[in-house]
């Protein structure tokens, strides 16, 4: 036997209210006195009602649901923004889609077709990485007011984002090998034409310059935040006659190959060259040695990006959000990957 589709009128009934005020309950709670929203609460748990939210999101023209792009579904670095996205979203009537934008031709505009198909309401872009053509077909679309980056974004785009102090991370870690008295200190980049990459390169260079450290132009070194980068980079490393006793990586996963890749040549990590990274991914604390890296709070990174989104996709709020940048603050974790250098 078919079971009995609970309405709101039987909501209504069982809490002895109008369908008006469990319609309010479920839409504005903070209109009504917490006496009346206890009790509409405990005649919905009574009855078993469910709100058709797809019937609610036609009502109220919407999809209920966002798009976050990532560069890389793989990369162990975007889970913690995706659990603050996540943890934002749970509380609200959106929910939450993720696209891998890894192979995604510079000249694609179907991401616009989310919006334009009533697929999505809002985005959140980890991918700095988006085309001017792209963004041009948010903006003449008219849903460039609904994108928030995060992590990365787009050099001179107006967007909002909330990123991390990049800069700072990285002289943080320059700071910290020269305190232990390094002087000759590598850096292996990101990938060539990234903002990090840009950013954190500028912090190093920076910090460089203030500390008076030399320079040699094989000391910077090309990856692409990949293990297999740091690996490639240990090569280059083993093979200069002038070989620098620290290497700071621009992330956790760059670090860990070119760890690999000395060890393999019997260069020990940090007795004979100290190694930082950029992230402070879950594998960091765990890896042999322990990783000294910069940590991002990447949870806050995607909370915030959320709230932002949120702040856009309120009617009440929307006009008053603005295009900020706003910072989110690293720190040192100093681990057993460096070391006072042994010249």
């Amino acid at each position: 036997m078919a079971q009995k589709t609970v309405r709101i009128q039987d909501v209504a009934r069982a809490a002895g209210v109008s369908t008006a005020t469990v319609s309010r309950a479920l839409s504005n709670p903070d209109i009504l006195s917490e006496t009346t929203r206890k009790v509409v609460q405990e005649a919905i748990r009574a009855t078993g009602y469910r709100v058709n939210q797809a019937a609610r999101n036609l009502r109220k023209q919407r999809a209920g649901a966002v798009l976050v792009l990532v560069p890389n579904l793989g990369n162990p670095f975007f889970s913690q923004i995706l659990a603050g996205i996540s943890a934002r979203f749970s509380n609200s009537d959106y929910s939450v889609l993720i696209k891998d934008t890894d192979g995604l031709a510079d000249h694609d505009a179907g991401l616009v077709d989310y919006f334009l198909d009533g697929r999505v309401d809002g985005m959140i872009s980890l991918d700095g990485g988006l085309s001017q053509t792209q963004l041009n077909t948010f903006e003449t679309s008219g849903a460039s007011g609904k994108i928030v980056f995060a992590c990365e974004w787009v050099h001179d785009c107006p967007l909002p984002s909330v990123r991390s102090d990049n800069a700072k991370g990285a002289r943080l870690a320059i700071q910290h090998l020269h305190e232990l008295g390094h002087s000759k200190i590598a850096h292996i980049t990101g990938p060539q034409g990234n903002v990090l990459t840009a950013t954190r390169r500028e912090g190093v260079l920076l910090e460089r310059d203030r500390l008076g450290l030399p320079a040699r132009p094989e000391w910077i070194i090309r990856g692409d935040f990949s293990m297999q980068s740091g690996h490639d980079a240990a090569a280059r490393i083993r093979a200069m006659k002038d070989r620098p006793t620290a290497v700071f990586c621009a992330s956790d996963m760059v670090a860990f190959g070119l760890i690999a890749g000395l060890t393999e040549a019997g260069i020990r990590v940090p007795h004979d060259i100290s190694v930082v990274g950029f992230d402070d991914i879950e594998m960091s604390q765990f890896y042999i040695p322990a990783l000294t890296t910069i940590r991002q709070d990447r949870r806050r990174l995607g909370c915030r990006a959320a709230d932002l989104l949120l702040e856009r996709l309120d009617p009440l709020t929307a006009e008053r959000a603005d295009s900020a940048i706003e910072l989110v603050d690293v720190k040192l974790i100093n681990r057993a990957s460096t070391a006072t250098p042994l010249e």
